[in-house]
């Protein structure tokens, strides 16, 4: 049996996450909706990283098998042709490995977040950003999340239904940077906790507002407690951007 690996875009905001549930459509529903339009199989993918509702992605990947045998191109044509009107594209198609897996064999998990630093509300960047009206410090909130780079137990920036068996992490960059009245955070590790990224973010606008020092950042994560650590930010400033491979 051919297996394929796609890469997919897709804009979040009318979806209920990457995951098959009963509230609403997913990305892996209207992808394997698709898949059965297309070639009459009833297939399941794998995702490399389950978003949540409302989150976005430039290069999420995903792999299954067909009982047919059919060129990439041909089948990322025909699933765009068949994933209208979703906001949902498939960017790229390839035959791989059998023992290829978009989760377990991923390297490196890129995130990034958007923030727009601005007084008047969101209309073209509305539900693709977070409107945050206070004046950040991008600055002291790069200098703030140096202290959660590196391999630490992130208790306090998990949610409270994570399910993953241990709680530690090695974050591999956290940056934050301005350009213009546009503050993007980017976050990279091999796996990240359920709202880990989210958690982060909404810490760090805390330094960003002068409410927390970087010290405050450092205690909220030695606390292992998530009630020390600052709200989660939205989630439809959150985009998944690459997923890395061997």
């Amino acid at each position: 049996m051919p297996c394929y690996r796609i890469t997919i875009e897709y804009d979040g905001r009318d979806l209920v996450g990457w995951q098959r549930q009963n509230n609403g459509p997913s990305v892996q529903q209207h992808i394997e909706e698709a898949i059965f339009d297309f070639c009459g199989e009833e297939v399941r993918i794998q995702g490399a990283g389950r978003t949540d509702a409302g989150v976005h992605a430039l290069g999420q990947v995903a792999n299954f098998e067909l009982a047919s045998n059919r060129k990439p191109q041909v089948v990322m044509n025909a699933l765009n042709q068949h994933l209208k009107p979703a906001s949902i594209a498939i960017l790229d198609c390839a035959e791989v490995d059998e023992e290829f897996s978009a989760r377990f064999s991923a390297k490196k998990r890129h995130y990034l977040y958007r923030i727009i630093n601005r007084r008047a509300p969101l209309t073209v960047d509305a539900g693709l950003a977070w409107l945050v009206k206070r004046e950040l410090d991008a600055d002291a909130m790069n200098e703030a999340a140096k202290v959660l780079i590196g391999r630490h137990d992130f208790t306090s920036f998990r949610a409270a239904a994570c399910q993953a068996k241990s709680p530690v992490r090695t974050l591999e960059k956290l940056s934050v940077c301005r350009e213009g009245e546009e503050i993007q955070i980017r976050a990279s590790a091999i796996s990240f906790l359920h709202n880990q990224v989210r958690s982060m973010v909404g810490s760090l606008s805390l330094v960003g507002t002068g409410q927390w020092a970087k010290e405050d950042l450092a205690a909220a994560l030695d606390a292992k407690d998530r009630q020390r650590a600052g709200p989660n930010a939205p989630p439809y400033g959150l985009y998944l951007t690459q997923v890395d491979y061997d």
